[in-house]
């Protein structure tokens, strides 16, 4: 158990009688999946029946050949020397009066198949044996139990790696016993009900084209949109053929299958047919990230039937956005979908290469835009338990999480400490906050934010952090990552390390000031409060000029700092005209990475630029939000510049076609242009600050969203000079106006409506007409 083990303790789970069994038949890491096995009696009616169940790996249950429950991936992801998740089923109706069957198929999952890249790769991270846990509780009677009693053997599941992908021979049957168990040393405290909503399937979806590929003979089907999920299909033919699919997320010139962006992750599945009728097969312990499948068949078999199956712990979504662009509409439904494949147990950062990993950086840039579109709150909170479970004993919070190289250093050293990334620390339970209420997830990180942002002021033991620029050193920080640079002949400025850490470094350290004030620490907060001003002081001396320019004149280092409030008043104007001039040069191109993204286009908002954020949201040319939908992207890309204009494929070696991060720009959509978002005084949307931002480029839109006090709705449209607003708030909710300087005179329901005023629950009808930015540059 780590260090940190116990503190993210959810409380008294339950008493176990049964014991963590292992496999006597199972072989090690990439060999046969396995499983254990027992009869037992019922002898009187067990309707109430309770099934709990947990293990070291992945599982999947079987009573009397019926499976149980339709989770996916089940125990799910956490750090395991912190805390395992095990599932609770009603199981009555699966069992019968006289001798029943129990049994739990057991496969690597991310337990102990291969985690992380390249020669480093680490297997067998958490443990190096599979196991289970399990019981059956019927009233006060436990009918069944895992012990040393217990049968196993193999299964047809011949390997199966979260990366690697399944192999499945059909011709072996289940269920053949040729080893006992072994009780396994197992601390029963790590056993916690699972934190959130399970994985599940989502929806299956036909190929909406297919063709041969030269040469090869094998069969491309093309599902249209890329999902995380699998294969499933339909054969017949002859005992021995095979079927082999391998996925792509994009295709290469003249439409070749291109998956070299996977890097090392074979992800590929290898079916063996028993012969004899149609079969229908899906993997039970992997998920791949995809949009095309080759098919190729060796012996005599024909595919029936094919469909990607989508799979997401978020089953419902929770807010949509739609406007007259049907651009920005596809956009916003990319982020959707980038969201559902990414949201699997953890945030990853992609469902496809060699990595799947929960970015810290990439969660916390996207987690306002994740809670408008789905309920995320007991996703993040399970997330953050993790994050905390893997901060290292000087503060410093992972890259990813749950962190393998926590576990094994000699592998990844130094794999913490970034600004940005170790941020989410803060900004993710601040989000939480904002959107839920949720005051309980504050306090419960609130001293590992604190030994976070203390973390970073010790980088160089003062406001202004400067970095290490080497990886691996304490301090290193990913800066504004992929920040596009434009022409390689004559580049455009980015952001400095130095510049892009004390900016974060003040966020988190002002946030922290105000939550620590909510959770009644006085003392914290005075102490961030005064730091907070002592950060904010040095930045402005040391990164911008008497003339109101800031040091490294780039979008990031504008965005940032005004949508946090760092530019001096004195400075303010001019420091506008500078962040104007950046875009302006830029030909309305974004010149933003993974922090600077998230803030641009609410930073020009919040100066009144809305028409200037208009433009560099529906330019067309890469780099910019639109170009890849031109491009057919159906998810979020990593990369700016992923496919060049000619199809050509740009870096494979990191190269993710569904990567949620640039998504974060759905939050404007709903805070900015349609005008709603949460009030930090009255969380949990109990008061919406409505401020319209509309924009004739998007007219109409239609926003909603399903928040804890029930639905908000907004709908607005251009005529002329003037605009319709229509805006539903639910019982225990209000709203309070608080119009941008473009709003000309408001009323609403036919009354004046003046800056401040309060908005009931309830429908309201409000017009006012719309001020246009005067044309020009700056100066």
């Amino acid at each position: 158990m780590n260090m940190h083990a116990n503190r993210t303790r959810i409380a008294a789970a339950r008493d176990w009688a049964a014991r963590m069994i292992a496999p006597l038949a199972d072989q090690g890491v990439g060999s046969p999946a396995s499983f254990v096995a027992t009869a037992f009696s019922v002898t009187e009616p067990a309707g109430e029946a309770q099934l709990f169940i947990s293990a070291q790996g992945l599982y999947r249950c079987f009573i009397n050949g019926i499976r149980v429950g339709q989770d996916l991936l089940t125990p799910g992801l956490t750090n395991y020397d912190d805390r395992i998740a095990f599932q609770r089923y009603a199981v009555g109706p699966l069992l019968h009066e006289g001798e029943n069957r129990i049994e739990i198929w057991l496969a690597d999952g991310w337990f102990r198949s291969q985690i992380m890249w390249g020669a480093n790769a680490i297997s067998n991270c958490w443990g190096d044996r599979i196991a289970a846990i399990a019981e059956i509780v019927s009233g006060p009677s436990v009918l069944v139990k895992t012990d040393e009693a217990w049968q196993s053997g193999t299964l047809p599941i011949r390997q199966s790696g979260i990366y690697f992908g399944e192999t499945y021979d059909a011709r072996i049957a289940p269920g053949q016993v040729s080893h006992g168990v072994e009780v396994l040393p197992f601390d029963i405290r790590l056993l916690v009900p699972h934190e959130t909503a399970p994985v599940r399937v989502l929806e299956a979806i036909a190929p909406v084209d297919r063709w041969q590929e030269a040469g090869s003979g094998a069969t491309i089907y093309d599902f249209g949109q890329n999902v995380g999920g699998f294969v499933r299909f339909t054969v017949t033919g002859e005992a021995g053929a095979e079927v082999l699919i391998e996925h792509s997320e994009v295709l290469g010139p003249q439409r070749a299958f291109d998956n070299r962006n996977y890097r090392t992750a074979k992800a590929s599945l290898r079916y063996i047919l028993a012969g004899g009728g149609p079969e229908t097969y899906e993997p039970m312990f992997t998920f791949q990230g995809f949009r095309y499948a080759r098919v190729t068949i060796k012996g005599q078999a024909r595919i029936e039937a094919i469909h990607a199956v989508a799979i997401s712990s978020l089953a419902e979504l929770k807010g949509g956005f739609s406007t007259g662009s049907e651009l920005v509409n596809r956009l916003v439904l990319n982020t959707i979908w980038s969201q559902r494949a990414n949201f699997i147990e953890i945030p990853t950062d992609c469902p496809q290469r060699d990595e799947r990993l929960g970015w810290t950086g990439d969660a916390q840039v996207f987690a306002p835009t994740a809670c408008w579109l789905a309920d995320c709150q007991s996703f993040l909170r399970k997330y953050l338990r993790d994050v905390m479970a893997d901060q290292r004993p000087d503060g410093a919070i992972p890259h990813v999480s749950p962190d393998p190289t926590r576990l094994h250093p000699e592998h990844f050293p130094g794999f913490a400490g970034s600004t940005g990334w170790g941020d989410a620390i803060v900004l993710i339970p601040w989000t939480l906050y904002l959107h839920y209420g949720d005051k309980a997830i504050l306090s419960e990180c609130l001293d590992a934010m604190i030994r976070w942002v203390d973390f970073v002021w010790s980088i160089s033991d003062g406001p202004i952090v400067r970095p290490p620029a080497n990886w691996g050193e304490r301090g290193f920080t990913f800066g504004d990552w992929l920040q596009p640079v434009g022409d390689n002949r004559k580049p455009r400025p980015t952001i400095g390390d130095d510049c892009a850490a004390t900016l974060y470094h003040f966020i988190s350290t002002n946030h922290l000031a105000r939550i620590a004030g909510l959770c009644g620490r006085p003392e914290v907060e005075a102490r961030m409060t005064a730091r907070a001003a002592e950060i904010w002081t040095a930045f402005a001396h040391e990164f911008i000029t008497p003339a109101g320019r800031l040091a490294h004149h780039d979008q990031t280092s504008y965005a940032l700092a005004f949508l946090h409030d760092l530019v001096p008043e004195q400075h303010a104007e001019a420091a506008k005209a500078h962040f104007r001039r950046t875009v302006e040069d830029a030909d309305f191109k974004i010149g933003t990475g993974f922090i600077g993204t998230p803030a641009l286009l609410p930073a020009l908002s919040k100066l009144g630029l809305d028409e200037l954020a208009e433009k560099v949201f529906l330019q067309e040319e890469v780099p910019g939000w639109l170009y890849q939908v031109k491009q057919g992207a159906t998810s979020i890309w990593e990369r700016w510049d992923a496919i060049a204009p000619d199809g050509t494929i740009y870096d494979p070696d990191m190269n993710s076609y569904n990567h949620y991060a640039y998504g974060a720009v759905c939050q404007w959509l709903f805070e900015s242009v349609a005008g709603i978002k949460p009030d930090p005084q009255k969380p949990g949307f109990a008061r919406v600050i409505v401020s319209p931002g509309p924009l004739r480029g998007l007219n109409p839109v239609s926003a909603w969203h399903e928040s804890p006090r029930g639905r908000i709705a907004v709908d607005w449209s251009i005529e002329g000079d003037e605009v319709r607003y229509r805006l539903v708030l639910p019982q225990g909710s209000e709203g309070i106006f608080a119009p941008s300087p473009r709003l000309g005179p408001a009323l609403a329901d036919g009354q004046p409506l003046a800056p401040g005023a309060i908005l009931a629950a309830g429908a309201h009808d409000i017009r006012f007409s719309l001020r246009d930015e005067a044309p020009g540059r700056a100066g």
